[in-house]
C-alpha cells in the first residue's frame, strides 16, 4: 500500500491552487526548495511522478490530479473530525472567522453577530471584509472558516473543497433622482429607462450584474459615470447625473433619491455562504449559519 502523508498532500493541493512553487512556498511560509523536496519525497512514497516540466515552471501530472481527487475526500473527513472534536471540547464556545463582501457586513453579518452575542455569548465571530477572489483564497488557506459572496462569483458545486449554502435572493431596485419624470410611474420597468444615462462600476461584479439585468430587459445600458461605492453612486443619482440599479441590501435613504421596486422585471442578485467541505457539521459554524439565516429572514 502507498504511504500517504497529509502534510505533503496539502503542499501538492496548494501548488495546484497557486500555480507555482514560489507562490506555494509563500502561502505555506516555506522555501521553494523545501516545497520541491517535500513533493519529490511524496512522489517516491506514492511511486508515481507528480510534477512535470512546463517551460520554466512545473505542472501537475495526471497522476497528481488523481491523487488529489482522492485526497479531497480525506481532507473533508479531517474537517469533519475537527468539527466534531471542537463541538465535543467547546460545546457552545469557540471562534468562527468570517470573510464577507462589503455590503454583506452591515446588512447580514452585523445583525447575526448581535443575535449570537445574546443567544450564544461563548461564540466569538471575527469578521474580515473581502471580495470573492480573496475570500475563497482565505477559505482554502484556512484563514477564514466561512465566506459570504455573490453566487455568480462563488466556486461551483463541482469544486470539492467547499460546500455552498444559499442564503439570499437580494432584489435590485432602481434609484432615480427625486425630480425624475418617471419617479412616480406605476409599474415602472427597466425598459422604460433604456434611454437614461446609467451609473455603475467600470468592471467587476456590479458592472456585470447591471449589464445583465438591462440586457435581460432588452437593452444595453449607456454608462455615463463609473463608481464602485454606493455612497458615490447614490450621490450622483441625487445630483441628477443618471440612474442606477442598487441592491436592496445596500440601499440607504437619501432625500433626493427615489428607490423604485421593479416588480415586473424582478431582477435579483444571489448571495451564498461557503465553508470548507466537511466543516459544516461544526457547532460554531452551524450557529453562525443559523444566525445569518435569521438575519436574512428579518430583513
Amino acid at each position: 500500500m502507498s504511504e500517504w502523508d497529509i502534510k505533503k498532500l496539502q503542499i501538492l493541493r496548494t501548488l495546484r491552487d497557486r500555480g507555482t512553487v514560489t507562490a506555494t512556498a509563500q502561502a505555506l511560509l516555506m522555501t521553494p526548495s523545501a516545497v520541491s523536496q517535500q513533493l519529490s519525497n511524496l512522489a517516491k512514497q506514492l511511486g508515481v511522478p507528480l510534477l512535470e516540466a512546463h517551460g520554466r515552471r512545473v505542472r501537475l501530472t495526471d497522476a497528481a490530479h488523481l491523487v488529489l481527487r482522492h485526497a479531497e475526500a480525506v481532507f473533508a473527513q479531517l474537517e469533519r473530525a475537527d468539527a466534531e472534536l471542537a463541538a465535543y471540547a467547546q460545546g457552545e464556545a469557540g471562534e468562527v472567522r468570517v470573510g464577507a463582501f462589503s455590503t454583506a457586513v452591515p446588512a447580514l453579518v452585523v445583525p447575526a453577530v448581535r443575535a449570537l452575542r445574546a443567544a450564544h455569548p461563548g461564540i466569538t465571530v471575527r469578521v474580515r471584509e473581502a471580495e470573492a477572489a480573496e475570500a475563497y483564497e482565505l477559505l482554502a488557506a484556512g484563514e477564514v472558516d466561512l465566506t459570504l459572496s455573490l453566487a455568480a462569483h462563488a466556486p461551483t458545486d463541482t469544486d470539492r473543497r467547499f460546500t455552498r449554502v444559499p442564503l439570499l435572493a437580494d432584489p435590485l431596485d432602481v434609484a432615480l433622482p427625486a425630480g425624475h419624470p418617471r419617479a412616480a410611474d406605476e409599474g415602472l420597468r427597466l425598459a422604460d429607462l433604456s434611454g437614461e444615462p446609467w451609473i455603475f462600476g467600470g468592471s467587476g461584479p456590479w458592472s456585470e450584474i447591471t449589464r445583465a439585468a438591462c440586457e435581460a430587459a432588452g437593452f444595453t445600458p449607456e454608462q455615463a459615470h463609473s463608481a464602485s461605492g454606493w455612497t458615490a453612486i447614490l450621490a450622483m443619482v441625487e445630483a441628477g447625473m443618471g440612474v442606477a440599479l442598487v441592491p436592496r441590501m445596500a440601499a440607504t435613504s437619501r432625500e433626493g433619491v427615489v428607490m423604485r421596486v421593479l416588480e415586473e422585471d424582478n431582477p435579483r442578485r444571489h448571495v451564498v455562504a461557503a465553508v470548507r467541505r466537511g466543516a459544516e457539521d461544526g457547532a460554531g459554524l452551524g450557529r453562525v449559519l443559523g444566525a445569518l439565516r435569521e438575519a436574512v429572514e428579518t430583513r
